[in-house]
C-alpha cells in the first residue's frame, strides 16, 4: 500500500522518529477517510485540489488551530512529493494550496480608566526622577512613539510653541506628532526641574540625574514598575502604551489613516490590527449589557 511504503521511506531512508512517523500516518489516514472513506481503496491520483481545500475547511470547522491544520498539510505535501518521485501520480493536488494563516494575538493595551488612574492619582515620587518617570509614561500614552524613538528625542525635537514633537523612526524616517495642553504642561515642568537639577548640558531630552542618556532597559523598567500599579497583565512594556495610544484613538473615533501616520506605520495593514482590538472591546460591552447576549 502506498501509505505504508511512504512511512517505510520515512523510517528507513529519512530516519524519522517513531513519533513523527505515527503523526504522518495519522494525518494521511484522516485525509484518506475524508476523501474516499474507510472501505474504499485509496487512489491518490484521483485526488483534486478542491478535495484538499474541503478537507482544510472541515478541519477548521472542527476547531483545529491554524498551526495544527498546517502540520497536517505538511504531512500530505510530503506524501505527494514521495508519490511524484516514484511516478505514482503525475500532478500534485497541493501545488497551489496555501494553509490557513496563523492568528496573530491581539495587542495588549491599558484601559482609559486605568491610564487616568495612573496619571492622575498615582504617586511617582518627588523631585527630578518622579517628574521624569511620570512624563515618560505620559509621552508614550499621548504620542504612541516607540521606545527607541523616545530615547532618541533631543531638546530640539520638542516644540512647545507649536505643540509638536519631531520623531525619528525606523529607517531614519521622521514624522511630526502634535500634543495637547496636558502634555505641554508636563513637558514644561520637566524642562524647568531638569535645568535646576542637572547642571550638565544634556544631549538627550530624557536623561539620568548625572546627565547621561537613558538606556532602553531603564525606561522599560520605569514603565513596567508604574504600570504594575494599575494593571495585572503580564505585558507591561512601553509597546503596551503604544498599543494603548492607538486603541484609545480609534475608540474615540479617530480615522484609521490618521492613526497610521501618527504611529509611523508604512502600511495601513499594520494599523488595522487595532480595529480588531476595539471590536473585541465592543463585543465584551455587548455581552455585558445586552440581556440576550
Amino acid at each position: 500500500m502506498l501509505i505504508e511504503a511512504f512511512l517505510d521511506y520515512l523510517r528507513y531512508e529519512r530516519n524519522y522518529s517513531d513519533k513523527t512517523i505515527k503523526e504522518y500516518g495519522t494525518d494521511i489516514a484522516q485525509f484518506r477517510i475524508f476523501v474516499q472513506g474507510e472501505d474504499t481503496e485509496f487512489k491518490p491520483s484521483e485526488v483534486q485540489s478542491g478535495m484538499v481545500r474541503e478537507w482544510i475547511i472541515s478541519l477548521m470547522d472542527q476547531g483545529l488551530a491554524s498551526s495544527s491544520v498546517n502540520r497536517k498539510l505538511s504531512s500530505l505535501r510530503s506524501f505527494y512529493k514521495f508519490l511524484l518521485k516514484r511516478g505514482e501520480v503525475k500532478v500534485d493536488p497541493l501545488r497551489k494550496i496555501t494553509g490557513p494563516k496563523k492568528n496573530k494575538p491581539l495587542p495588549v493595551f491599558v484601559k482609559e480608566v486605568d491610564m487616568d488612574k495612573l496619571l492622575d492619582e498615582t504617586d511617582f515620587g518627588e523631585g527630578f526622577a518622579g517628574c521624569r518617570d511620570r512624563l515618560i509614561i505620559e509621552t508614550f500614552y499621548a504620542t504612541g512613539i516607540r521606545l527607541s524613538e523616545l530615547i532618541g528625542l533631543t531638546d530640539g525635537d520638542i516644540d512647545l510653541i507649536a505643540s509638536t514633537i519631531k520623531v525619528t523612526g525606523k529607517r531614519n524616517k521622521q514624522r511630526i506628532i502634535p500634543f495637547g495642553e496636558e502634555l505641554k504642561k508636563s513637558l514644561t515642568e520637566y524642562f524647568n526641574i531638569r535645568s535646576e537639577t542637572v547642571p550638565v548640558k544634556a544631549n538627550a531630552f530624557f536623561i539620568k540625574e548625572n546627565g547621561e542618556k537613558l538606556s532602553k532597559g531603564l525606561v522599560y523598567n520605569i514603565v513596567k514598575k508604574n504600570l504594575s500599579k494599575v494593571v495585572t497583565t503580564k505585558k507591561r512594556s512601553p509597546h503596551v502604551l503604544r498599543h494603548t495610544f492607538a486603541t484609545t484613538m480609534l475608540n474615540n473615533e479617530a480615522e484609521l489613516g490618521a492613526v497610521k501616520e501618527l504611529l509611523g506605520h508604512s502600511s495601513l495593514a499594520a494599523t488595522e490590527i487595532y480595529t480588531h482590538t476595539t471590536f473585541e472591546e465592543l463585543k465584551k460591552v455587548y455581552k455585558q449589557a445586552h440581556p440576550r447576549a
